[in-house]
């Protein structure tokens, strides 16, 4: 069974009376331990399907099933739960509390976890450790730069172990050596820790560090295709 399953799938905006579709009736599945790419340009559709993937919109029409269950198999309660534990998000803001340092920040997702707090800094700190950030623990992440910060934020989607990273527009505020530096850290997390990746993105190099890249165009899939990724350094700049 694959992971992610997505059949005819559609989703239309309604403004006082006037559809905007949105999303127009894709089809397509992702496996565990896939990097996937989707790609389009402003308007396509892309960000608005990573909210239905990620549980945070429903869908107009079609299936939507994430390990083999649909948004409505799901309580209020539970609903939040599997966003928190299995579904890790990235976003283009880092969305980091800035006078708070690195630690503490990535410990914020475990705070509703039900884990025993004695765990909390343990697993934190492995977060951190696979975004190469070590050394920054004890920092304030306002005072971090932006690719750090976006690395904190990698972390804190981490620490529970999701069973999926959706990353959307990563590298949209960094400049293009931070950018570059963040991709290589999804594409090591995808490669030696065996995370899932769905990137959204309308950069082409960013799509490049992935395995296959599904073209958006209009609301629909326009060409999914596997790609022969290039293979990048694991050092990740500090």
């Amino acid at each position: 069974m694959a992971l992610i399953e997505v059949s005819r799938l559609e989703k239309i905006y309604a403004d006082d009376g006037v559809m905007t579709p949105a999303v127009r009736g894709v089809t397509f599945e992702v496996q565990k331990g896939e990097f996937v790419a989707i790609m389009g340009p402003s308007g396509s559709g892309k960000s608005t399907l990573l909210h239905v993937l990620g549980f945070l919109d429903r869908q107009t029409a079609g299936s939507y099933r994430f390990s083999g269950k649909t948004i409505d198999d799901y309580s209020s309660k539970e609903l939040a739960r599997v966003r928190n534990k299995e579904m890790g998000f990235v976003f283009q803001t880092f969305n980091l509390l800035a006078r708070i340092n690195v630690l503490e920040n990535v410990k914020l997702p475990l705070l509703y976890s039900g884990i025993k707090e004695s765990l909390w800094d343990h697993m934190a700190k492995e977060a951190i450790e696979a975004v190469g950030l070590s050394h920054r623990l004890e920092h304030e992440s306002a005072k971090l730069s932006g690719g750090e910060k976006q690395r904190v934020a990698i972390a804190r989607a981490l620490v529970l172990n999701p069973q999926v990273i959706f990353a959307d527009e990563p590298t949209g505020n960094l400049d293009s050596k931070s950018g570059q530096a963040i991709m290589e850290t999804l594409q090591h997390l995808n490669e030696e820790h065996g995370h899932t990746v769905i990137l959204i993105t309308h950069e082409t190099y960013t799509a490049e560090h992935a395995q296959r890249i599904i073209h958006i165009l209009d609301g629909k899939i326009d060409s999914d295709e596997k790609v022969d990724r290039r293979r990048k350094s694991n050092e990740f700049s500090k």
